[in-house]
């Protein structure tokens, strides 16, 4: 009789079960429950993911073509063809004049796309002219700099072939100096500005760039330098072109370590411009580091004098609209930066030390005897030595 292939299946799976039974001989009954039950999942700690790195600021596409404007000086010639060797610069109205085609239109336009536009013109009397197109020297670099800056504006930076900027000598008032270095970047733009004013948010600055094309969208960029500079990484420093424009927006909150770590920086402007008045040992202008407080400003002056009043301190701002606000602090020198006692200075701050009460009241009586001073020192003088009293005194 032949078995069915099922019931050799069966025969065979109770086979292999006994197995460890009938090789193991002395198995127990709970060795053979283990043996039976399925493997569980090794207890293994979950691997973290290592901790993200810090972001820094991306730098703009490098996709950026430069493209002709009123200012940028060309040459030009056509291979192996004489008299057709030009050296030109684009007028104000966009276009330059060449030989035998004179004037073409070239604003806005990239050298590339230039010198196809001046060999299709050549191409009407010459046959498969070979145009060479060269930029010789750029225009100045105009960039509009707003917001929380010493001094916002419109700004005109030369390209020079030496690396530099151009003249700084209008900075001197502020300490601040640009470092030049070929084509302007972001921090050169920004020190021409002055440096960044007391309220700024170096954590966020906003570059903002005109599209290539007519009518296009305009580009945004923003850059974190204060976490760059508290905690390193890298700091992008992105070329500046023409018609940029930078946004330093105003910081919402900005701690001690902030403030610090601004004024430390080349952001900042190296001193600002402080006028100390009253009683003070040298009263006038003086000059302290950026965003010093207001104990460095009286210090820097010489010092409360005996007759000023340390419990009496104005500081007088002006605000964005012009209006002026004046707060009365107590001077103190151990006072935290940034307490309600000794704040960062702007520039262009006034502090003025009033007088003590005692010297209040001393100067009211001497200002009070004044037009008495002729006849008491006269009756004072008559009596001391005895003498008659003339008949006009007293009357």
């Amino acid at each position: 009789m032949v078995v069915p292939t099922r019931t050799r299946i069966s025969v065979a799976a109770a086979a292999l079960l006994s197995a460890p039974v009938l090789w193991g001989g002395g198995v127990s009954a709970e060795e053979r429950i283990n043996w039976l039950r399925t493997p569980s999942a090794a207890n293994t700690t979950p691997l973290q993911a290592p901790p993200p790195l810090p972001t820094t600021p991306s730098l703009p596409p490098r996709g950026y073509r430069y493209r002709l404007a009123p200012g940028d000086q060309l040459v030009t010639s056509v291979f192996k063809i004489d008299g057709y060797e030009a050296e030109v610069q684009v007028l104000s109205d966009g276009t330059i004049n060449l030989p035998r085609l004179g004037t073409v239109e070239v604003w806005g336009l990239t050298l590339e796309e230039a010198r196809q536009r001046i060999t299709d013109g050549y191409s009407r009397f010459l046959r498969r002219p070979l145009v060479y197109l060269d930029l010789v020297k750029q225009r100045p670099v105009r960039v509009t700099v707003t917001g929380e800056v010493v001094r916002p504006g419109v700004f005109t930076l030369p390209v020079n072939g030496d690396a530099s900027l151009g003249s700084t000598s209008d900075l001197s008032d502020v300490g601040v100096g640009s470092d030049g270095g070929g084509w302007p970047t972001m921090v050169d733009v920004i020190q021409k500005a002055g440096g960044l004013a007391a309220t700024s948010d170096l954590g966020r600055l906003e570059l903002l760039r005109p599209s290539p094309t007519p009518g296009g969208q305009t580009q945004s960029f923003f850059f974190d330098y204060l976490t760059v500079l508290k905690k390193g990484g890298f700091a992008p420093n992105p070329l500046i072109y023409d018609g940029d424009s930078i946004r330093v927006h105003k910081a919402k909150t900005a701690t001690n370590l902030d403030l610090l770590t601004a004024s430390a920086s080349n952001f900042a402007p190296a001193v600002i411009n402080v006028q100390v008045v009253g009683e003070v040992l040298a009263p006038g202008l003086v000059k302290i580091g950026s965003n010093a407080p207001l104990s460095s400003a009286i210090l820097a002056s010489g010092g409360v004098t005996r007759r000023g009043s340390a419990k009496r301190v104005d500081l007088i701002r002006m605000d964005g609209q012009g209006r002026p606000t004046v707060k009365q602090l107590r001077y103190d020198p151990n006072a935290v930066l940034s307490s309600s006692n000794n704040p960062p200075l702007r520039n262009g701050d006034v502090v003025v030390v009033d007088r003590n009460t005692f010297t209040k009241v001393t100067d009211t009586m001497t200002d009070a005897m004044l037009p008495f001073e002729p006849i008491v020192d006269a009756v004072s003088v008559y009596r001391l030595l005895g003498l008659p009293m003339p008949s006009n005194v007293g009357r």
